[in-house]
């Protein structure tokens, strides 16, 4: 097996496209919830929060030819790999268009807008609003086939459609397609676009927040007072390449992927199983070589629901015990859903690269329902971490567990 590095990062949050600046919104206290008046317009919706991009608007410079097949969700996507390429060093690099490079890519869903083409034209018999492009902006795996026509990337295409854990599995899979020796690099990551159908889809379970009029105070993972979870938007894209072709070009390395896991709970589509959460976490301890005492740092997938917060602080006690150290990313830009796993991971690398971990925020009393754990609360963390986990669990019972080593 070959080890797998991380050369590249970079995404488009509520929080912006910059570390620096999303550390200085990290360490503020401040998330980036509003109110949106606008979902007033969806009468028997119950809440009117999320985190959208600020005003994202794509590069001038892309050509129509080859963005007229996206929709919002895949421009964040192609946005968020160039930045990683350019990270990585290889935005420019003819090589990567020889095969060498594939793409690992998800999200929920595809765009919104040309669904809505098509549910009119069964609604009333029309076509005018369906184009040659609408089919594409809209399948399942819209995001993975753009970000490599977008680079003429002719290595294999891994779409990972599967909601919140499509990000994660996207770069465990492409760590996987790396380590067997079948790729040299690999884009990977998730990507999410903010739309009313996608919060109704939580609000008909019950599961959003309603602090309509307070959105600063929410969500609250593992908080006892927390109500629910904030849907928000983005993209993230990680470079992973294999070590010794990122060392035979000079390449700076971020981190080391040094395992995952990944199973299904089989038992419940929208209720988690923490036996199977667990069994996933020690999957990637198995594939790490790590016993749980390795691990320093554990990023959350921490929804701000009743059962999910209850089954994964279950689930990680059972692995690590009462003293990991354990926060939530998504109490500052909520839950992004098929982009998470990618941007949590991003930002998990980064805080081990600094030696610092930033709080949940809005936690102020862990539900008694959680397990023990050693939450990182009210300020951050400085933890000399020499390997992190980054967790995520998703719709249908689907796990997946992440295991980032720091680099030198």
């Amino acid at each position: 097996m070959k080890r797998v590095v991380v050369t590249g990062m970079g995404g488009v949050t509520a929080f912006g496209t910059g570390w620096g600046e999303i550390e200085a919104a990290l360490r503020s206290g401040r998330n980036a919830v509003r109110h949106m008046p606008e979902w007033d317009y969806f009468s028997s919706l119950h809440t009117r929060l999320a985190c959208p991009l600020p005003d994202f608007q794509p590069p001038r410079e892309y050509p129509r030819k080859k963005t007229r097949s996206m929709g919002p969700v895949s421009m964040y996507a192609v946005r968020a790999s160039e930045l990683a390429l350019l990270d990585a060093g290889l935005a420019a690099d003819p090589s990567i268009t020889d095969g060498r490079m594939g793409v690992a890519y998800g999200s929920s869903s595809g765009s919104v807008q040309p669904i809505r083409a098509f549910g009119s034209m069964l609604d009333t018999g029309s076509m005018r609003d369906v184009t040659s492009n609408s089919y594409i902006q809209m399948m399942p795996h819209t995001t993975a086939v753009n970000v490599g026509l977008f680079w003429d990337l002719k290595g294999r295409i891994i779409p990972t459609s599967c909601a919140c854990a499509s990000g994660s599995q996207a770069i465990g899979y492409a760590y996987e397609a790396i380590a067997m020796g079948k790729q040299s690099l690999m884009l990977a990551g998730g990507a999410e676009e903010l739309s009313g159908p996608a919060v109704a889809v939580f609000d008909t379970l019950y599961a959003t927040s309603t602090r309509n009029d307070t959105p600063s105070l929410t969500p609250r993972p593992f908080d006892a007072a927390r109500d629910g979870l904030v849907v928000g938007e983005g993209a993230a894209t990680l470079v992973l390449e294999e070590y010794e072709h990122a060392r035979a070009r000079g390449a700076t390395i971020h981190a080391e992927v040094s395992g995952f896991g990944c199973n299904s709970d089989g038992a419940h589509m929208t209720q988690p199983t923490a036996a199977t959460m667990a069994h996933a976490m020690r999957l990637a301890l198995a594939d790490a070589h790590l016993a749980p005492d390795a691990i320093a740092y554990v990023n959350a997938h921490g929804t701000s629901t009743d059962r999910g917060d209850v089954a994964e602080s279950a689930a990680t006690a059972d692995v690590f015990g009462a003293g990991m150290p354990i926060s939530s990313l998504k109490s500052y830009i909520g839950h992004t859903l098929g982009a998470c796993g990618a941007i949590e991971a991003w930002w998990t690398i980064e805080m081990m690269k600094r030696d610092w971990y930033a709080p949940t925020l809005n936690l102020t009393t862990v539900d008694e329902a959680c397990a023990p754990l050693d939450y990182i609360m009210h300020e951050g963390r400085a933890i000399d971490a020499e390997h992190v986990m980054s967790n995520n669990f998703a719709f249908g019972g689907i796990n997946t567990s992440l295991i980032f080593k720091r680099w030198g």
